[in-house]
């Protein structure tokens, strides 16, 4: 295959994913917000495109690149303990509440629909977005690194597909082209759409 036909870019996923019943975080950063800001846009968009409802996407901010695996830990661990503390509170519920059901089933049913959209329980995957640009010090590599790291291990340990959404580039014009909104006649390609692709791929997973 000769080098003009080679087209950069990940693959489209061989089965369709359906990401109806899925429950998504995103954590951007502030930092580079004219960047960061049409990122998280397209990774919303890509994860509606396959069904996650609007609802059951959790966006949270945090200042930096170097917050962002913290920031995820945290709110990922949070949302594993809220769920294991509903799935019990649940239970009682129904326990006491069984007899007080009759008589009222028409509403209850049409309440229960409207708070299933909202789906409980915890993230199934959580996207990391941030930019770093390099600039004249070693703190471009030594925040790139701890990041890079700290995202892995926010995925490995919590067993939440965590996406890494951080854009490591040399110079503003390679970070905005990777945000689909460059200086040139071409505005390059957002790389927020594989982010949001990806998220749902890996959360829907299995043998």
């Amino acid at each position: 295959m000769g080098g003009d036909d080679f087209h950069k870019g990940v693959k489209a996923a061989s089965r369709s994913l359906d990401g109806s019943n899925l429950k998504v975080l995103i954590v951007h950063t502030r930092w580079n917000s004219e960047i960061v800001d049409p990122l998280v846009f397209a990774a919303k968009r890509e994860l509606e495109k396959h069904g996650v409802q609007p609802q059951n996407i959790i966006v949270h901010d945090v200042p930096g690149a170097y917050e962002l695996p913290g920031a995820a830990m945290r709110l990922i661990r949070q949302s594993q303990q809220q769920s294991t503390n509903l799935v019990s509170s649940v239970v009682e519920d129904l326990m006491t509440t069984a007899g007080e059901l009759s008589g009222s089933v028409s509403g209850s049913t049409r309440d229960a629909n409207d708070k299933a959209q909202l789906k409980a329980g915890p993230f199934d995957a959580a996207i990391c977005i941030g930019v770093l640009i390099k600039g004249s010090t070693m703190h471009f590599e030594y925040i790139a690194d701890a990041v890079s790291h700290g995202i892995m291990r926010v995925g490995l340990d919590t067993g939440v597909p965590t996406i890494f959404g951080v854009l490591t580039c040399l110079n503003d014009d390679q970070a905005m082209e990777r945000a689909g909104i460059g200086r040139g006649e071409t505005k390059g390609h957002n790389h927020g759409t594989d982010w949001g692709a990806a998220a749902v791929e890996m959360a829907l997973l299995q043998l």
